[in-house]
């Protein structure tokens, strides 16, 4: 993933998602963004990865730790229901 950093906004982070997506959907899964609240950013966990049991591990590994590297402000992504 991108490893430049970019202005900490609605539009940014979707367009970051969108790089994402494709490594969840190749599992059954998909993700999409809900918003940004302070310094959290809200997604939901769709298809495969929302009732998946490793959901907390590739959010974690795979959406945070990509977010963060291009938006280093983030605190955490939570996924809502």
């Amino acid at each position: 993933m991108t490893e430049n950093v970019l202005e900490f906004n609605d539009e940014n982070v979707k367009a970051e998602i969108e790089k994402i997506r494709p490594v969840l959907q190749r599992d059954g899964g998909d993700i999409a963004f809900v918003g940004i609240e302070d310094r959290v950013v809200k997604v939901k966990l769709q298809g495969a990865c929302s009732g998946c049991a490793m959901a907390t591990v590739t959010l974690q590994w795979t959406v945070e730790r990509n977010l963060k590297a291009v938006f280093p402000e983030i605190e955490k992504v939570e996924n809502v229901q």
